[in-house]
């Protein structure tokens, strides 16, 4: 039996020394943290698991043959677990982990708790990541992030709407304009009241319509108009002139079944289902979407749709309009409480290094690092399906330069609780924009006095 395990012991140990010496190949994506000795010291570790999140730790093993550290993963939780074990851990003093995860939708309500990172990251180490997610990753001048990967939404679009003949002779005849895809969200507007009312489509768009997914595509209508949920002072803004014209616009389209009747029961699954059911013309929709939608087994539209950069705003807006791009990503941080920080930040180094985020990427997640944004475009330009590499092309465009988060604050979830039902109540007609908007407002600004926003 022992020479089994010597045998065993001898073939990983040959695994992982390859593995070594392909990643410090000149033309290899490169491991990061492996440059100091951590021997005998046990890192802790409380991440997310579940489906293709787990694949990353797998990587942990090369970690510790090079630096002699053992790695510890004491939680392994869905997203929302794992928070809600963060808040507890957090509020008792039992966070006795090194690294834990974290999400920048999340962070803000944890910093009180957590270590700033700006001392155990170079500007050098720093400089491949995505500044706008590095920038979403600090508050009040502290990094408490290193991102893992991202996502948002892209416009998709029908072709075999957008690109026949005859449907764009309609358009043109009706409107005066080309059949185009979208670029703003009056055209949006205009194309799926076209699509609807002369039949092409079941709907013009759909969109999750309940819970945090309603509040946040409220929120990317909203700011992609010039709006804004809150102001400078954490005053709640969003019953503005622009707050009322994206409800009274998302009222009318649901008056006049540009929307499905259900909107205000769906989630991203029954979203996703008219999608793929080709009942809608147009929508935004989450990257990781991607093979879902490009599987002939599980979606109709799978090789009949394209992509798109997010749409601007309503032109109520004027300069202030820019494109949609709500936003979070994955990631890493230290607990104030950790008992070996430093050895922490080597892990974290590693797990979000060049070669170990190429290798997640490959699983479609998207990065959020500028060399493997190349490495996976470089990959995808092989692919017979050209959307493939247009898809990430447009990916790092939107990651770059549209990336944005909710708000930086603890109270994000307890908000939109406050604020999808009363938006709820306007799309179905109970309420006028105006008022169900000032209800918002007010029980908003209450919570967030409780909270100790204001003087």
């Amino acid at each position: 039996m022992q020479i089994f395990k010597i045998i065993r012991f001898a073939l990983v140990a040959l695994v992982l020394t390859g593995a070594l010496a392909i990643a410090y190949a000149q033309d290899e994506p490169q491991y990061a943290g492996l440059d100091m000795d951590l021997s005998g010291i046990t890192i802790r570790m409380a991440t997310i698991g579940g489906g293709q999140y787990e694949a990353m730790y797998d990587s942990i093993a090369v970690f510790e043959a090079e630096t002699g550290a053992t790695v510890e993963i004491v939680a392994l939780l869905d997203g929302f677990a794992i928070d809600q074990k963060l808040k507890l851990d957090f509020a008792t003093g039992a966070a006795d982990y090194d690294v834990a995860w974290d999400h920048t939708s999340f962070v803000a309500q944890y910093t009180d708790y957590l270590l700033p990172l700006n001392g155990f990251f170079t500007a050098e180490e720093l400089a491949p990541f995505s500044p706008a997610i590095l920038e979403a990753a600090t508050i009040d001048g502290n990094l408490y992030l290193i991102p893992r990967h991202a996502d948002v939404s892209a416009l998709h679009y029908r072709t075999d709407l957008y690109e026949n003949a005859d449907i764009a002779a309609a358009y043109l005849a009706a409107t005066g304009n080309e059949l185009a895809v979208p670029t703003t969200l009056d055209e949006v507007d205009a194309q799926g009241r076209f699509f609807v009312e002369n039949g092409y489509s079941n709907y013009g768009y759909t969109l999750s319509g309940k819970e945090e997914a309603l509040t946040g595509r409220f929120y990317e209508m909203l700011f992609a108009s010039g709006g804004a949920l809150f102001d400078e002072n954490y005053e709640p803004v969003f019953n503005n002139e622009i707050g009322v014209a994206v409800a009274e616009l998302l009222t009318g389209w649901y008056n006049d079944g540009i929307i499905p009747p259900d909107t205000t029961s769906l989630l991203w699954d029954g979203d996703a289902a008219y999608w793929c059911n080709s009942e809608t013309a147009l929508k935004l929709e989450w990257y990781g979407w991607y093979s879902y939608f490009q599987n002939p087994e599980s979606c109709a539209v799978a090789g009949h749709f394209g992509l798109a950069r997010g749409f601007s705003g309503l032109s109520i807006g004027g300069d202030a309009v820019r494109p949609t791009g709500w936003a979070g990503a994955h990631a890493f941080s230290i607990p104030a409480t950790a008992p070996n920080p430093e050895a922490g930040a080597q892990l974290i180094k590693f797990l979000t290094s060049e070669r170990v985020a190429y290798e997640e990427a490959q699983l479609g997640f998207l990065p959020t690092r500028d060399d493997v944004w190349e490495r996976v475009i470089a990959d995808a330009s092989g692919s017979s399906v050209p959307l493939d590499a247009q898809r990430l092309e447009l990916a790092r465009l939107q990651v770059s330069e549209d990336f944005k988060t909710p708000p930086l604050i603890a109270e994000w979830i307890p908000f939109s609780n406050i604020f999808y039902p009363h938006l709820q109540a306007v799309i179905l007609g109970d309420v006028s924009a105006q008022e169900g908007l000032d209800m918002a407002v007010e029980e908003t600004r209450a919570m967030m006095a409780d909270a100790g926003y204001y003087d």
